[in-house]
């Protein structure tokens, strides 16, 4: 369950990182932009709380 997690908000935030730099550089239209940020935006704040409630728990043993 952690691996899955842990995939899900890197993934999340590589898909707000990545599509400004891709706008940057004319590969990716504004409105693509804007959906892929919110996607990612939402599987990152989705998946990190339950992973830092998984590391707090691990790091308190």
């Amino acid at each position: 369950m952690t691996l899955v997690l842990t995939i899900v908000a890197r993934l999340g935030l590589a898909l707000t990182i990545l599509p400004p730099i891709l706008f940057l550089f004319d590969t990716l239209p504004l409105d693509s932009v804007k959906w892929v940020m919110l996607l990612g935006t939402l599987l990152w704040l989705g998946a990190s709380p339950f992973l830092q409630k998984k590391h707090e728990a691990s790091a308190a043993e």
